[in-house]
């Protein structure tokens, strides 16, 4: 039997490390650009040393492991990206100073494990490339997926406050981790603090809605969400608040911690297949703190078919009643997958 609360706290560890290298990445912008010449090079550069870092950490503390994650090496392999590997070992090397490029690239191709196990890891290295690049929210995400289901998660959103106060375009100082285990709740840390409890927040009736969702367009569709909470206060009464824009999978967070009572994600295009990376981990930390988290058509999330989320279109992620809202208001306008 799995030991989750080891996992947990390699796990832990390993987004909390990641963040530090991601952190140090970002505030040298300029610099790497400079360097690889290259002006999306930052981020390029953060999610390969992150992937490295997170593998490490996971098979220095639990040995071999089986990890699915978004990157590999290829590109840091081929002619003319020296400069891009050159900076890739130097971020790692912050952490691991015993690394080199031979070691960086091995690391990296760990993530290269597929998903035809009973368990694996499932990595987001950087999740939420333009916030990173515009130096606000984005997510390290990380989770260990059992039998199509994820019950080990860990997330670190470097730059989120956890004063529902503050400025979110602004990056925090500390920012926050995120974890859970399946059926043990979800906690939240700031710092070097003791993990707290999280509760997402179900709405009183009559009360306002406040929806968190991509700062990027193309992430969701708009007009489909516009229709959604247009009905939701005209059926249920609910009017909408003012709306949390975020990048990455910290709308999870977000929205488990109460601070928004939705996140939607509604289908753009056709044939479009969400990737497992960009929700097990936000998933099962929302779900641990008490959201309903479904595709738009009220179906759980299937992390049984690969690399995709191949049964499911879109994204659901609230409380218990205004899930169920939102639900209701899909299935009563019409609204199908693209």
């Amino acid at each position: 039997m799995a030991d989750y609360a080891k996992m947990l706290e390699a796990a832990r560890d390993a987004v909390t490390i990641a963040s530090g290298v991601c952190r140090q990445v970002q505030s040298a912008l300029d610099s790497v650009r400079q360097i690889t010449k290259d002006d999306k090079s930052p981020v390029t550069v953060a999610d390969f040393a992150s992937q490295a870092v997170v593998a490490r950490v996971l098979t220095d503390r639990l040995g071999e492991i089986v990890l699915v994650g978004e990157e590999d090496s290829k590109f840091l392999r081929e002619d003319g990206h020296d400069a891009h590997l050159e900076a890739v070992v130097a971020a790692a090397q912050e952490v691991f100073d015993d690394l080199n490029a031979d070691d960086v690239l091995k690391l990296i191709d760990i993530g290269a494990g597929d998903t035809h196990h009973g368990g694996f890891w499932t990595l987001d290295p950087i999740d939420g490339t333009k916030g990173f690049l515009r130096g606000q929210q984005y997510a390290i995400a990380l989770a260990y997926v059992e039998r199509g289901e994820p019950v080990v998660g860990a997330m670190g959103c470097p730059n989120l406050p956890a004063d529902f106060s503050a400025d979110l375009d602004t990056p925090d100082p500390r920012g926050c981790v995120y974890e859970a285990i399946k059926g043990d709740g979800a906690f939240e840390i700031v710092g070097k603090t003791s993990p707290t409890r999280i509760r997402c927040n179900d709405v009183d009736e009559g009360a306002p809605i406040s929806v968190c969702g991509s700062v990027e367009k193309a992430h969701s569709n708009a007009d489909d969400t516009a229709r959604i909470l247009e009905y939701v206060e005209k059926e249920y009464g609910h009017p909408t608040g003012e709306p949390v824009k975020i990048d990455s999978q910290c709308k999870y967070a977000v929205t488990a911690r109460g601070q928004a009572h939705a996140y939607l994600r509604m289908p753009t295009r056709p044939g479009y297949v969400e990737r497992i990376w960009d929700h097990a981990a936000g998933a099962l930390v929302a779900t641990e703190a008490g959201c309903f988290v479904t595709d738009i058509m009220g179906h759980a999330l299937d992390f049984s078919h690969g690399r995709g989320l191949e049964k499911n279109k879109g994204i659901v992620c609230a409380p218990p009643r205004v899930h169920g809202h939102v639900i209701g208001a899909i299935e009563a306008l019409g609204i199908k997958p693209a």
